[in-house]
């Protein structure tokens, strides 16, 4: 029988065990058919959580409802562009603090299933690659370029420094990690994954490492020497067929990925799927001795500008709404669904003799927030940065900007109307001529051309550009520049000389916005206050809306956008106040509107305009 086997001191905190035994040595080890813990059969039971969609002050009592589900282990993922924002500048603190998240999985009697890996998908923005490997002519991601692995490298060393120690063979819970992600839906280059191998040991990374990818894919994902696992199977028998034949034949069984639900993406239907489609499916594999990783058991919500895209040569550029609910056990807000309930009925059966899971702990508390005025408009014109200049437009990317959005900006002199077009436009693009709206274009149409009828003489054009989400999945990773991305034309000839005006907005300063005299329909900055009395969580009703982002307290909510299906947007309870409370809204499209309230219950599936 083959065995590897890891030595250990820590906290034992598999739930049947004395959480507070104290300077016990233990064992995580496997054999041909199980993952093994001091020895004895261990069967992990997970659910994937990832600590940048839920709020930090609520990292506790989500992983509590995961115990009462009778998860032992919690997934996640560690999002490179997260951490290292800006190329050698790291960022550990607040909602970012990954290590704080896998101590208190400790805390609370969880074990961890990490995912280092450079590369997420997760619909995350770029998937979870940071914007400036862009701005790196020749640099190619996943790929044994010189540029790429240098800064890969510098990154696992910093992922290393934080979460090294909090391995299971360090005294800590961590009990696997994964190197790269689903690598062989992308390409099969084992000297690539051999090159991650290598830097993840020498980061530190000295426990059981291992691959997953779907059953097209695991042939070419997996690296001989690595435990194999395999993503949206769920057929016990074809589970272990597919292992065994990456694996020599032998266990143990891991489903690093089972589906039990889905996302959405802007301008396409909610995607729900009945617990009673899974029940007797995860009753199954776990019957079977499979280990498990639901994804997602808590999706929570992508804020700020986080969300990725799909897009491929077949189907049009889709990107993702701000909500991350995914129809999960776990809803948005923490709360315990039909699927939570049913799930638990079945991890039940397999609990060890004489064990009971915890009670689910109650509902969070939810409030309405009554309607309420935003008192402020401020212009988005009136409040611009100063410009960068040049004869083509500048990327994002050329500008040093992440996300958001980025204002260009030309003087046309006696120029006759004609047809607009924007070559290479990413993703969202709104057209002014002297400060009116002529139009709008959108990426997921494929829209890049607009007839504009221009006034006599001296005319300024202004071209609004919101980067929707980079690609986080496809072959298209690798084009993923945003902005205006080529040339600009107007009747067939180019247009030059721009201004760019940065707008980032990865924070905004309250103190700034003041009143403007709104004329036209240009985009604008609603903010105000409002008072409550006691906090809860709540909804933010922005149907009536158009086009835009919130900010709480200086906390970024997310996107929202009429054409659905969210029309809500969740607003903890951890990120309000007793008394005076911020808002900020960023309204690109209907600068009218002025007045906001709160629901109790989200809106994901309004039907689709």
């Amino acid at each position: 029988m083959k065995r590897i086997k890891f030595s250990i001191l820590f906290v034992f905190l598999l739930a049947g065990v004395d959480l507070q035994a104290q300077n016990v040595k233990h064992s995580f080890s496997f054999n041909d058919t199980t993952f093994l813990l001091d020895g004895k059969k261990f069967q992990m039971i997970s659910g994937e959580m990832h600590y940048p969609r839920v709020p930090r002050e609520a990292w506790r009592q989500r992983m509590k409802m995961a115990k009462a589900m009778g998860l032992n282990t919690i997934g996640t993922y560690v999002f490179w562009n997260l951490h290292e924002p800006q190329k050698g500048k790291y960022d550990f603190s607040g909602n970012n603090d990954v290590a704080e998240f896998v101590k208190i999985a400790q805390e609370e009697g969880l074990w961890v299933i990490l995912r280092p890996s450079p590369y997420v998908c997760a619909e995350w923005e770029f998937g979870g690659y940071p914007y400036w490997l862009e701005k790196d002519k020749g640099l190619i991601v996943r790929s044994k370029e010189p540029k790429y692995l240098d800064a890969y490298r510098s990154y696992i060393n910093a992922i290393g420094k934080q979460l090294v120690p909090l391995q299971i063979n360090h005294g800590g819970n961590i009990l696997m990690v994964q190197i790269e992600n689903e690598y062989g839906s992308y390409s099969n280059d084992k000297e690539y994954l051999d090159i991650n191998r290598k830097m993840f040991i020498k980061a530190g990374f000295d426990g059981l490492l291992y691959t997953c990818d779907p059953e097209s894919a695991i042939k070419d994902g997996h690296l001989p020497g690595l435990l194999p696992a395999i993503n949206g199977i769920d057929n016990p028998a074809k589970v272990k067929q597919l292992i065994k034949a990456n694996h020599n034949g032998t266990g143990p069984f891991y489903i690093a990925e089972w589906y039990p639900a889905w996302f959405d993406w802007w301008g396409a239907k909610h995607h729900t799927v009945p617990a009673s489609e899974y029940v007797n499916k995860l009753d199954a594999v776990l019957s079977a001795g499979i280990s498990i990783n639901m994804y997602m058991f808590h999706g929570g919500t992508t804020r700020g500008f986080m969300n990725g895209a799909n897009c491929n040569d077949t189907n049009p550029y889709e990107p993702q709404v701000s909500s991350y609910d995914y129809d999960a056990p776990l809803d948005e807000a923490g709360n315990a669904t039909d699927k939570f309930m049913k799930f638990r009925e079945v991890i039940q059966r397999y609990l060890p003799a004489g064990k009971e899971l915890p009670p689910v702990p109650e509902k969070n508390l939810v409030m309405t927030i009554p309607a309420f005025n935003l008192t402020k408009s401020t212009g988005l014109f009136d409040v611009l940065p100063a410009p960068q200049n040049n004869l083509t437009p500048l990327t994002f990317e050329d500008l040093n900007q992440a996300y958001g959005f980025v204002l260009y900006r030309t003087t046309l002199n006696n120029v006759k109307s004609g047809v607009l077009k924007i070559n290479g436009l990413r993703d969202y693009g709104l057209i002014f001529i002297n400060g009116k709206k002529a139009g709008d274009l959108d990426r997921r149409h494929k829209q890049d051309s607009l007839l504009l009828t221009l006034p006599r003489g001296k005319v300024t054009l202004d071209i609004l550009v919101e980067n929707s989400g980079r690609i986080n999945f496809g072959p298209y990773l690798l084009k993923n520049l945003k902005g205006i991305t080529g040339k600009v034309l107007l009747g067939g000839k180019e247009i030059q000389n721009w201004q760019m005006f940065s707008l980032p907005f990865d924070h905004i300063d309250y103190k700034k916005l003041k009143n403007s005299n709104i004329t036209n329909d240009a985009p604008v900055i609603k903010s105000g206050t409002f008072i409550l009395e006691n906090v809860a969580d709540s909804y933010l009703n922005m149907s009536k809306w158009g086009k835009g982002v919130v900010w709480i307290n200086g906390h970024n909510l997310g996107r929202y956008w009429a054409i659905g299906p969210q029309e809500t947007l969740y607003l903890p309870a951890v990120w309000l106040k007793k008394g005076q409370n911020e808002i900020a809204v960023l309204e690109l499209i209907k600068p009218g509107q002025a007045t906001i309230s709160g629901l109790k219950e989200p809106i994901l599936d309004e039907p689709i305009n």
